[in-house]
């Protein structure tokens, strides 16, 4: 993190990041109240949009990584946020279950807590140079 150039990554992580939360945090509020589907369900269903999504912003904006395959970059991209997404299943859970907090703020929590694994993950495998 010590070149500039990492931290105008993170910026642009971070934004792309916020667009995916609002994505995340949409789907997931109307998968639970309009349409009643179980949290852990919905909690998926909004982590496959906005995945896509971020995944075609990080890869042409944040990382500038169009001279990579695609294919092996979405393969590393979407194993990186299958173990962020792990991680804030289990986060989720425990929220809602032990701490008692409703479920839309524990998925907004949930979802925030594993940001910095996403962004490592991708910067260091997914989006690395020559990768």
């Amino acid at each position: 993190m010590r070149k500039s150039a990492n931290w105008f990554q993170l910026v642009r992580f971070g934004l792309v990041g916020g667009v995916g939360y609002a994505i995340n945090i949409a789907v997931y509020t109307l998968c639970v109240r309009a349409f009643g589907i179980d949290y852990h369900l919905a909690a998926v269903a909004a982590w496959l949009i906005a995945v896509m999504n971020n995944f075609v912003l990080n890869r042409h904006w944040t990382f500038d990584a169009r001279a990579g395959s695609a294919h092996f970059q979405a393969i590393r991209f979407f194993t990186v946020s299958l173990v962020a997404l792990g991680f804030s299943l289990a986060l989720l859970e425990l929220f809602v279950t032990a701490a008692g907090v409703a479920k839309i703020p524990a998925q907004a929590l949930a979802v925030a807590a594993s940001m910095p694994l996403n962004f490592l993950g991708n910067k260091l495998w997914s989006f690395r140079r020559g990768a």
